[in-house]
């Protein structure tokens, strides 16, 4: 993690309001889309074969390691990912059901409903110290980048965004309009993905923005 941290994160939600919302809320999506997983996990299994899941090591809070869950997007083999992605799972990516797997992340306690979505460990030297206040939260299903449009906000905005999410208290009114916002991005169907990639360019150091406090413009 970069120099400091967020500020003191006072206040019950804080304190353990926000873990304890995060575990009721996603039994309670477990319970209800459950179906709806079962279905997409069929599919995956008759349309790319075994395995159904598809599991990564990303940096949770703190930057430890943990496992993140998706179901299976991309044919086996050789090739750029864009180029590996089958029809199914560009389905499955429009509608982020093969995020639905991450609702076990948060049950286990890896991640939240809310927050900065989890990146590869790889990227960790890449960040700015403004950009390693990400690490001060859990990774979340959605977050403040995502409701600004997905996969079409540019890295230095996306990294900006999880840093001011990072650094500001917690709230549920707070959350539960990130939420909102982002059911209304996926339901317009905005950045599913960058042009030419499965979804965007990787981090790479020429991607960092050339201030580390550069980002978008408050809205």
């Amino acid at each position: 993690m970069g120099e400091g941290g967020p500020p003191a994160r006072r206040g019950w939600y804080a304190r353990g309001g926000k873990r304890a919302l995060d575990a009721a809320g996603a039994l309670v999506l477990l319970a209800l889309l459950l179906p709806v997983l079962a279905l997409a996990a069929l599919a995956v299994r008759l349309s790319l074969g075994a395995p159904v899941l598809f599991r990564h090591e990303r940096a949770g809070r703190g930057g430890a390691p943990f496992r993140v869950l998706k179901l299976r997007t991309m044919r086996d083999g050789p090739g750029e990912d864009a180029a590996r992605l089958a029809p199914l799972g560009r389905l499955l990516r429009a509608a982020a059901l093969d995020e639905l797997p991450q609702l076990l992340n948060v049950l286990r306690g890896e991640m939240s409903l809310v927050g900065p979505r989890p990146l590869p460990r790889a990227y960790l030297p890449l960040y700015t110290p403004r950009q390693a206040l990400r690490l001060g939260v859990r990774p979340g299903l959605c977050g403040l980048a995502q409701s600004r449009g997905r996969n079409a906000v540019p890295w230095e905005e996306r990294l900006e965004w999880d840093a001011r999410y990072a650094e500001a208290a917690p709230t549920p009114l707070a959350d539960l309009r990130i939420a909102l916002r982002c059911a209304g991005v996926l339901a317009r169907g905005i950045g599913v993905r960058a042009p030419g990639h499965a979804t965007m360019p990787p981090l790479t150091p020429a991607r960092r923005p050339a201030s580390p406090t550069a980002g978008p413009s408050a809205s």
